[in-house]
């Protein structure tokens, strides 16, 4: 291989070497040899040194001239020319003879490894100041796929070394306060993966958006990794539940979305790359089994537990040998930095106007200024400080300009493109990916740019009203009463995992059937019944599946196995649907299954459905994915939730029911809770607490029926009150009742948020919880703290044998 200085093959690296060639370099070669008994697969390669890469400066002179170049732009020239400058001192001075004699070995060694002549290599740079814990930014020197002969690759890695001194890298670094000059450059040549015929992606060890660390979010699409990394394609989104991954038994796959996919880039003729358009059937599929995220998921645990951080990672399937591999690994530095102990929250305060165009959010924050729309990154002087940047997708060479900016919107890309990546980098709120941005976005508007409402940003005309705050987990109360959480959107539930809250009092399924379902299940499994209209609706929503009911169960286990992961493994109360029967109706294909009522508040509704011819069918459904979740996937904390359960007769039905789709209390540790919303249920809690395992009360449905009004009615508004003293004597009444039973008692509703008064009645009476929205959480645990105080004192500990025992792990957890 010659001189150890200049080129050394990954055989022989480890993350000890990584001022000789690098963050990404010395990676792969801590990979390739600490981490091959764990089954990680690394392309082999070979990397040159930052003593290469000083040689060539110094047989040429070229420092005192580099030198010359970064006085001038510390004096006031422009970054572009800098840049040109110094790239044109380092790539008119030839590479040392010596170099070039041991990178064609080199190369000549791995083809011969290979059993190839002239092998494929990706040639990447590998800055001595890049993939640090404290600093990594996305693609600051170059890359080169496809490379073949020694000719190519020597112009390759020249240009490598010149990509030291983009725009972008040099912008960085002054920002990051690096000395220019005695960053070095390392060149990674490493045998290419023939993704070009399968896919690739990117995978972080954590979500990347809340921070949440108990799942694997792996990203891929077709062809190789370029696309997914630059944003110019959609890619599907697999996320891995870490806990479940430990036992071989269980499917730890708790969610899949599928992208667009609609470019790819592929091998071109005569050497690197080009982008071309995917086939209908790629776009419609998947890009990895489940079977394949999983072993991506096992790999990237094994190298965060190695390297005893969260990574960021890009792998590549090779469509020749079906085999997976893992390209690059370096930590991740966005979300790991956050402060743990701080929730930082922003919400609009203002009405926001028009919805001009929504896209995936990325940042949990809210900008806005005035459009600046850009075709190309050479703007920089006409671009405002605070304004939005509108393009179509980034790439590095946008950096100083998106640092200017208030938030960012694209045309394309995903969670891992790079404006998401580096928008996180900068604490810039994003939306990427709306397809229409540059069309619909007219330059020098002013606009608002949320990213503060579940997984869909939105960019609103007009500038809204917004507040951002911070919260100090760490300061909030411990409190006898458990708080927990009202979650609807599984999307959104990965951001409040920070909240020391106590599991969550009520996930409801209603949500993720209109907003990630959006079809009536009896409309899958009866699409006769159906007009013409609807039933295309339907096929093109299920996507063409044969297996349409497959759709409904699939949407429902992975919204309902987010939510429940986001907790882990504090209990998750799930409630089964309790859509009226007018809502069932708006629902796609629903008209034909769902009767007119007068009063469908008081009508069929909850419990009555689930065992009627009606809807039995649609319920089964229900029950499928709630065993998924439970059973397959190993999220054994979910309780499940029976609304609007009339009468003890009723209860038996649809507990015979559930056992008939195989949710049987008490088997996997599976409990049965019931909304107490009707009076015959306090009256009765005797009996329900013999059929269920605990209690929920639903103050507005439990008011509606005691005091004979009706919710909605604006009419009598002013009688409709939780805390007179018919409902309050009620949930006085069942607290002791259901507690004599050993069942525990909660309360989900917004009363405790609203009026610390009801939250202190609550402690009163000993109920066993409340459960209120994420944004009330911190109000809330301390009007219960406050109330504990003058009925407790200073014990904080609840009475044995009420709060429910927590989930226990999968197996071999």
């Amino acid at each position: 291989m010659g001189h150890a200085g200049r080129v050394i093959p990954f055989t022989r690296l480890s993350r000890g070497d990584l001022a000789r060639v690098g963050g990404k370099n010395a990676s792969l070669g801590e990979m390739t040899v600490r981490l091959a008994a764990a089954g990680v697969t690394v392309p082999p390669g070979f990397a040159t040194t930052a003593e290469a890469y000083e040689e060539l400066l110094d047989e040429n002179e070229l420092r005192a001239r580099m030198q010359d170049q970064l006085d001038r732009f510390h004096d006031g020239a422009a970054l572009e020319d800098v840049g040109a400058g110094l790239r044109s001192l380092v790539m008119g001075a030839p590479l040392p003879g010596a170099l070039r004699d041991e990178i064609g070995a080199a190369y000549a060694d791995l083809g011969r490894r290979l059993g190839r002549t002239d092998p494929e290599v990706a040639v990447r740079s590998s800055a001595t100041a890049e993939d640090l814990p404290e600093a990594s930014f996305a693609g600051q020197q170059d890359t080169y796929l496809n490379v073949r002969g020694t000719e190519q690759l020597l112009d390759a890695v020249h240009r490598c070394f010149a990509s030291l001194f983009t725009d972008r890298a040099i912008d960085y670094r002054e920002r990051m306060g690096f000395d220019h000059l005695r960053v070095a450059l390392s060149v990674g040549v490493q045998s290419m993966v023939r993704s070009d015929l399968a896919g690739a992606g990117v995978m972080f060890t954590l979500d990347p958006e809340s921070g949440f660390p108990n799942v694997v979010v792996v990203s891929a699409a077709w062809g190789l990794g370029e696309t997914v990394v630059s944003g110019r394609t959609d890619p599907d989104e697999y996320t891995v539940f870490k806990p479940s991954l430990k036992d071989a038994a269980l499917d730890p796959v708790i969610d899949v979305r599928l992208g667009a996919k609609r470019r790819k880039a592929v091998y071109a003729q005569g050497g690197l790359t080009e982008t071309v358009d995917t086939t209908p059937e790629e776009r419609a599929g998947r890009v990895l089994t489940d079977a394949e995220v999983r072993r991506l998921a096992e790999w990237a645990v094994a190298v965060e537990e190695h390297y005893g951080c969260p990574m960021d990672l890009e792998w590549a399937k090779d469509g020749t040998t079906g085999e997976l591999a893992i390209v690059q690994a370096r930590p991740e530095t966005v979300q790991s930095r956050r402060r743990s102990a701080t929730l930082r929250r922003c919400r609009l305060t203002g009405m926001p106007g028009q919805v001009l165009v929504e896209g995936t959010a990325v940042g949990e924050a809210i900008g806005a200024g005035p459009v600046c729309r850009l075709d190309t990154p050479v703007d920089l002087e006409r671009f405002p400080a605070g304004g939005v940047l509108v393009t179509s997708i980034t790439d590095p060479d946008w950096e100083p300009i998106m640092k200017r900016a208030a938030a960012i919107v694209t045309d394309h890309g995903g969670r891992t493109s790079h404006a998401a990546i580096v928008s996180r980098e900068l604490g810039v709120p994003a939306v990427v990916g709306t397809a229409s941005a540059t069309l619909v976005l007219e330059d020098g508007a002013e606009v608002t740019v949320s990213c503060t409402e579940g997984s869909r940003g939105k960019v609103y005309a007009g500038l809204v009203p917004y507040e951002e705050t911070e919260t100090d987990l760490a300061a909030l109360p411990a409190t006898r009463t458990r708080v927990m959480l009202n979650l609807a959107d599984p999307s959104a539930a990965f951001r409040w995992w920070r909240l020391p809250a106590d599991g969550v009092g009520l996930a409801r399924l209603e949500f993720i059937v209109a907003h990630q379902v959006k079809v009536h299940p009896m409309a899958l499994l009866h699409p006769e019944r159906l007009d013409t209209g609807d039933r295309c609706a339907v096929d093109q929503l299920t996507e063409g599946r044969l297996d349409r009911t497959r759709y409904f169960t699939d949407r429902l286990a992975y919204g309902i196995a987010r939510i429940a992961a986001s907790r882990w493994p504090d209990p998750v109360i799930v409630r089964t649907s309790d859509f009226k029967t007018n809502e069932y109706a708006k629902l796609l294909g629903g008209r034909p299954f769902e009767p007119v009522e007068a009063n469908p508040m008081i009508g069929w509704r909850g419990a009555s459905r689930y065992y009627s011819d009606g809807y039995r069918e649609g319920f089964a459904l229900e029950c499928r994915a709630l065993r998924r979740v439970r059973d397959e996937m190993g999220l054994t904390n979910v309780i499940v939730m029976i609304p609007f359960c009339r009468t003890l007769k009723e209860a038996d039905k649809v507990l015979d029911v559930m056992a008939g789709e195989g949710l049987r209390r008490g088997e996997n540790g599976l409990k049965v809770y019931v909304m107490a919303e009707i009076p015959a249920n306090v009256l009765l809690a005797g009996d329900f607490a013999e059929r269920f395992d605990g209690f929920s009360i639903g103050s507005n449905d439990l008011t509606q029926l005691t005091l004979g009004v009706d919710r909605d009615s604006e009419a009598l508004a002013d009688v409709f009150d939780e805390n007179d003293p018919a409902v309050t004597s009620l949930i006085g009444l069942l607290v002791p009742r259901a507690q004599a039973a050993g069942r525990p008692v909660g309360l989900c509703g917004q009363r405790p948020s609203d009026d610390p008064a009801f939250a202190a009645f609550l402690v009163g009476v000993g109920i066993d919880s409340v459960s209120v929205a994420p944004d009330s959480f911190a109000a809330v645990k301390q009007h219960v703290a406050a109330a504990e105080e003058g009925r407790h004192g200073g014990d904080r500990t609840a009475p044995a044998g009420i709060r429910p025992a927590h989930a226990q792990p999968p197996s071999a957890a």
